[in-house]
């Protein structure tokens, strides 16, 4: 943290809205958007930063006619702004969840590949009952988003992890389990078949998500416990790609099949086959275990949820 210099009772005093200013610029690095962010003119928000540059004796940013950047200063002084923020958002929430109304912030994270619950609709429900709740969604790897959480990035996220893998150090309920599916192109051999094994498609050319992702994992170690190896030539990142690769006759990949089923009906270039000892997954709704916000408890309300452990419907319903 930054050190503030003491004070009397003459001087500005640091306040939220000049911490506001200065995390846009940082996370911006533009003077410009980052008073279009802040809803205020330009000169205005460089003048309170200049003037509190002056008071703490120290340069938050380097400056150039092309290029804003922190200095060493700035980048201890944002973290200890981030900090006084949230903890002020966080307390102007509490008071007003006292008087039953809901306020605040509520960050959502979810994997692509969510079916257990259609996220959509769950945030129409949300802003529809609590609509003094700014909510902002992010999408991303289910270690990643969990990381997120612990962090105090995220509030709440929808993950999606291999069978026998838990999410660690946040609260978590199951959504749902859930088998993989061998997506093919209709011409396929197997676009026919009832269903396959493992051994059965080990030797095809397969498409799936980066390496070292838990949506990779799942069919990974599904083949490494049998014993099997397999060609992935393909790897992409959203699930878009990978069934444009395998429409073309490239590849085959492995998806759940919860999600991938109704997609297919818009597709009818793929054929889906049942693997009877693929790949499982588990879903799971999970935030944080430290004093969830307002906001948070809120939406685990949506969902159905009482923390910490009460059970949660497979499919959510309106």
């Amino acid at each position: 943290m930054v050190a503030i210099p003491a004070m009397n009772e003459n001087d500005d005093r640091v306040d939220l809205q000049q911490m506001r200013y200065v995390v846009a610029v940082a996370e911006t690095r533009n003077f410009t958007r980052a008073a279009e962010r802040c809803s205020v003119v330009q000169s205005s928000l460089s003048h309170r930063i200049a003037s509190l540059e002056r008071e703490l004796g120290v340069q938050l940013f380097a400056r150039s006619s092309r290029r804003v950047e922190l200095t060493s200063a700035g980048t201890a002084f944002v973290a200890g702004a981030r900090e006084c923020l949230a903890a002020a958002e966080r307390a102007a929430a509490d008071a007003a969840a006292a008087t039953g109304v809901v306020r605040g912030r509520l960050a959502v994270g979810v994997i692509v590949t969510t079916a257990a619950v259609d996220v959509p609709e769950v945030l129409q429900r949300y802003r529809a009952r609590h609509p003094d709740v700014r909510v902002v969604l992010r999408s991303g790897r289910s270690d990643e988003l969990a990381a997120a959480i612990r962090d105090g990035e995220l509030d709440i996220a929808f993950l999606g992890l291999p069978e026998g893998e838990r999410p660690s150090g946040v609260e978590t309920v199951v959504l749902d389990h859930d088998a993989h599916a061998l997506v093919v192109p209709a011409g396929h051999r197997l676009a026919g078949a009832s269903r396959v094994t493992l051994p059965e498609i080990a030797g095809e050319t397969f498409v799936d998500f980066v390496a070292g992702t838990p949506a990779r994992a799942q069919s990974d170690r599904a083949f490494a416990a049998a014993g099997l190896v397999r060609d992935v030539a393909y790897e992409a990142a959203v699930v878009e790609l990978i069934l444009r690769l395998i429409a073309r006759g490239l590849c085959v990949g492995l998806l759940p099949s919860a999600y991938i089923r109704p997609l297919a009906a818009d597709h009818p270039e793929l054929a889906l086959v049942r693997v009877v000892d693929g790949p499982r997954r588990v879903e799971y709704l999970a935030w944080s275990r430290f004093n969830p916000s307002p906001a948070t408890r809120a939406m685990l309300g949506v969902l159905g949820v009482t923390p910490p452990t009460a059970p949660l419907l497979r499919r959510m319903s309106t």
